[in-house]
This record gives structure tokens, sequence and C-alpha cells, in this order.
């Protein structure tokens, strides 16, 4: 096919190493996990112990720098495609399909969250163990949700306005809107990671809530850790986004690549809102 021209609207992919090497660095990463939280080596004389010892870092820290580069490399590659001219019409469209599909998921992952939130919540009266009969469970302080988790919200709603208006700005063709738009929005996250941290070392160092030994501090964390590993991400996809503009790789025809980071962070707006409203004022 290489000899002939091509005549219709599909991109034929070269072959590519990454799918190869992100599988192999995610399966390091998953027995890193596994190490760090459970261990395999109960010998502390065992050679092997420094690596495969529970508590050890080691082999999930390479694992998660490969999952980081292979990310580097795939999309470099993708953007390098998109520069090509290879992301026609039709490809666009596939892409869009595979972004909303993605994100789709993402909804799922956190109803599985909200889903034991809920089921405690609504239903701890008919539980038989001693512990599980009130919620939040005795001894829990909850947050003022008025107080960072308020400020948190209206950093984030500000932020997606932020980010559609850098969008408008990218499809009329004003860059400096665009530009200064998309800024605000990078800092905004940061603010938002920021607070939350504040918000993380008063629950763990003051002790107001644990995240071990019961299930309101475990599901509230793992919810609200998430979400803000997922502001975090969106944080990072905003800024390639940035560069990229800066570059001037965004035209008012062709910019997917900033439009699933604004779909991306759209959805962590509202994953959110659901948060503040039901575990920090309803169930807080």
């Amino acid at each position: 096919m290489a000899d002939h021209a091509v005549h219709h609207d599909y991109h034929i992919l070269k072959p590519s190493p990454w799918p190869l090497v992100g599988s192999c660095f995610a399966l390091v990463l998953a027995i890193g996990a596994v190490t760090f939280m459970k261990g395999f080596v109960r010998d502390e004389a065992s050679p092997l112990y420094f690596f495969f010892g529970q508590g050890h870092p080691w082999i999930m820290a390479v694992g998660f720098l490969g999952v980081l580069y292979t990310m580097l490399g795939w999309w470099t590659d993708v953007v390098k495609e998109s520069r090509a001219g290879d992301h026609t019409p039709v490809v666009q469209i596939h892409l869009r399909y595979g972004m909303i599909l993605f994100i789709a998921s993402e909804v799922m992952f956190f109803v599985a969250w909200f889903w034991i939130f809920f089921e405690m919540a609504l239903f701890h009266d008919h539980r038989l163990l001693e512990g599980w009969q009130n919620w939040p469970p005795p001894g829990v302080e909850t947050f003022d949700p008025f107080h960072i988790p308020l400020l948190n919200t209206l950093i984030l709603l500000l932020s997606g306005t932020t980010v559609t208006a850098a969008h408008h700005g990218i499809q009329t063709g004003d860059r400096k809107l665009a530009k200064w738009a998309l800024l605000g929005t990078i800092v905004l996250g940061l603010c938002f990671t920021a607070l939350q941290v504040v918000e993380y070392h008063e629950a763990v160092v003051e002790s107001t809530i644990h995240y071990k030994g019961n299930l309101y501090g475990a599901s509230f964390f793992m919810a609200t850790g998430f979400h803000g590993a997922h502001v975090i991400i969106g944080t990072l996809f905003l800024i390639v986004c940035f560069i990229r503009l800066q570059a001037g790789q965004f035209t008012p025809e062709k910019h997917f690549g900033f439009e699933a980071a604004a779909w991306y962070w759209h959805f962590v707006d509202v994953v959110w809102l659901f948060l503040f409203t039901f575990l920090y004022v309803v169930y807080g």
C-alpha cells in the first residue's frame, strides 16, 4: 500500500511500540502497587526485600515513570500525525467518539464511589454491625462545607467559564483571549489542588477524618482523592494545550486537542458539584 496513492480518509497507522511498552510498564506499576501495599517478601534478610518488601515504592515508581514515558511518547506521535495532516475530518470524528467513550468510562468509575457512599448513607440504620449503624460514624468530625469546599466549588465553576472563553477565543481566532483565559484556567486548577492539600492536611494530621478503619473515611478519600487526581491530570492536559497554543498549533478549523481537554475539564467540574452537594453538604 505504501507504493500507491491513498484514496480514502482513514489514517493507516505505522507500527508503533507504545501499546506493548505501555502494557509492560502498566504491569510493572500494578505489581509495584501490590508490593507497596502488601509486599511479596517478608524476610528482611532477603536481598529481594529492598524491592518487594511491604511499603517499598521502588517497583511502583519504575512502573509509574514508565507509564508517564509511554504517555509522553505516544501523545507526541499523535500530535505529529495531526501536524502532518493525517487527522482528516473522518479521523477527527473517531477521535471525538473515543474521548466521549473515555469520559463515559470515567463517569462509571465515579458512580462506583458514589454507590458505596449512598449505600451506607441511606441504609446505614439497617446494618447489623455496630460500627456501621451511624452515618457518619461516631468520632468522625466532618468538614464545614461552606469553608474550603465552597471556595473550591467557586474556583472550579469559574474555571469552567475561563476554559469556555479560551475555546471561544480559539474558534474566533482571538489568540490573546485564548491565551489569557487558558492561563487563568490553569492557575485556578492549581489553586484548587493547593486548597485540597490544605483540607487533607486538616483531615489527616489533625485526625478529623481517618481513611483507615471506617467506611466513611475510605469512601470520602477515595472519591475526593480520585477527583483531585483528575484535576491534576486535567491541569497537565491544559498546560500542554497552552504550550501548543503558544506554538501556533491550534487554528479555528483544527483544535481537537484543546476540545478534548475542555471536555475533560467540564467533566471534572460536574463531578465536583456532585461531590460537594452530597459528600459535604447533604451527608457531611
